[in-house]
């Protein structure tokens, strides 16, 4: 496995587009929290600020993985483009969002929708629901894999 920390020149730029490309186009992703000691990983739909900084999601503030958050932050997004298929050996690629996340206040939830239910329109009335935390995932830097084995770190600029 081979790492290359944040690449230079073409080889960012087509690094950042194909981590675009990905963040757009998948529905979703797998969040992973801590609770206690445990991990703990859920499936959600997320949307992605332009700056690739903040990835938004939803959950009822009465689940598990809402629960781990309040009591530990620090979380990872896993989103990748496997399609199950004998083809992914060449093709699949996976990205890992690191950072912490935060529940939106209400002065913040009008980007969050915009950017949210462009990509979701689905889950308007879920958002609507007092009991449904809008949040952020503050992201610090992606882990891409390609290949199984190309391992590129993209950090997130401040």
């Amino acid at each position: 496995m081979r790492l290359n920390a944040n690449p230079k020149g073409q080889q960012a730029e087509e690094l950042e587009q194909y981590l675009r490309n990905m963040l757009k186009t998948q529905l979703f992703a797998v969040l992973s929290t801590v609770g206690g000691d445990q991990p703990y990983a859920s499936l959600v739909a997320f949307a992605t600020s332009n700056d690739l900084s903040r990835i938004y999601f939803t959950t009822s503030r009465m689940t598990r993985k809402f629960s781990n958050l309040e009591g530990n932050p620090k979380s990872s997004m896993l989103i990748d483009n496997r399609s199950n298929q004998i083809g992914d050996l060449r093709k699949a690629a996976a990205a890992t969002a690191l950072g912490k996340v935060k529940e939106l206040s209400l002065d913040q939830e009008e980007d969050f929708q915009n950017i949210f239910l462009k990509k979701h329109s689905h889950f308007a009335d879920f958002i609507s629901s007092p009991n449904t935390a809008k949040i952020c995932l503050l992201v610090d830097r992606y882990y891409v894999v390609s290949r199984f084995q190309n391992v590129f770190e993209f950090k997130v600029k401040p």
